[in-house]
């Protein structure tokens, strides 16, 4: 199209601007950068906001770099990211969706851990204040040969004593559910992992009965453990702080060749007006720039 033709407006002009500085930073041609900016529009108007974790895609990204593109994309944040990168989200308009913590592996389910993950959580709930964040990621821990309610009692009962930090600064919490069946790759599966579970985190955070304790609800993971998702969206919902996809098996990308209807799971989660984030958590088995691209096109709902 030609800047001098009447009909290429101000807004195509400014599109096409955006489109290649947008190709100079995240490596896309000038054409790829223009339809992203069309996807980003979309994105952004789309019921549901979206997210990146880094993890996944830390051989391709580094996290300002990852940022960028997810700012093309359309979606809001990048998220499980190092505090040092905060101000750096926060320049470019962008938000950690939740935030890191003490981790799977040492969780409150034992009481000798709870002293390092009050300290964690506690400076992590500050940390999400001072910056304008409202989520921490939180779990259970693995079991090593505790008996699941001793487990679930003792999260409770530390969990009691977050979750008034947690209310005066507003900021959710989020218990994630992960699976113990899929043991091929350390981040695939978490064999030992206590609350592998969705019904079981749900009774940790209904006897905890502090608005601020949430679910994050992992698609993938409840795939593999519970199944009948829309269902549990459906009954679980006023727990639900925080969402994230992956493609089953294989923790993949979300298209055909895994069993788990995307499409149907996120219209039915934005008919029920969640208003958290969606956080895109599957790792790369092709280029990683067009499985995030159709990842976020699949979500616009």
């Amino acid at each position: 199209m030609n800047p001098l033709d009447s009909s290429y407006s101000r807004r195509d002009l400014l599109r096409s601007t955006v489109a290649a500085s947008a190709a100079g930073l995240t490596g896309l041609s000038a054409g790829d950068a223009f339809a992203a900016d069309d996807l980003q529009q979309r994105a952004l108007k789309g019921r549901l906001k979206q997210s990146i974790v880094h993890w996944c895609y830390k051989e391709t990204f580094t996290v300002p770099q990852l940022a960028e593109y997810a700012k093309t994309l359309g979606c809001r944040s990048v998220e499980l990211v190092p505090v040092e990168h905060w101000p750096m989200l926060k320049k470019l308009g962008l938000e950690c969706a939740i935030a890191s913590s003490h981790g799977f592996k040492v969780g409150p389910n034992h009481k000798k851990n709870w002293a390092q993950c009050e300290a964690v959580l506690t400076e992590r709930i500050n940390q999400c204040a001072d910056f304008g964040f409202k989520s921490v990621i939180t779990f259970t821990g693995m079991t090593e040969g505790i008996d699941p309610e001793e487990g679930a009692k003792n999260c409770v009962e530390f969990f009691k004593k977050i979750a008034p930090l947690a209310e005066k600064k507003k900021i959710n919490v989020c218990l994630e559910m992960l699976n113990t069946r899929d043991d091929s790759h350390p981040m695939k599966g978490h064999p030992g992992y206590q609350g592998d579970d969705t019904e079981y985190c749900i009774d940790i955070l209904n006897r905890v009965g502090s608005p601020r304790m949430k679910l994050l609800f992992d698609i993938y993971h409840v795939q593999i453990m519970n199944g009948d998702v829309i269902r549990r969206l459906h009954l679980h919902k006023d727990y639900i702080g925080h969402i994230h996809t992956a493609g089953n098996p294989g923790r993949g990308e979300l298209d055909q060749t895994q069993e788990i209807q995307y499409a149907a799971v996120l219209n039915a989660l934005a008919d029920l007006d969640y208003d958290g984030f969606v956080g895109h958590e599957f790792i790369p088995t092709r280029d990683a720039h067009q499985g995030l691209r159709e990842a976020v096109e699949l979500t616009i709902v």
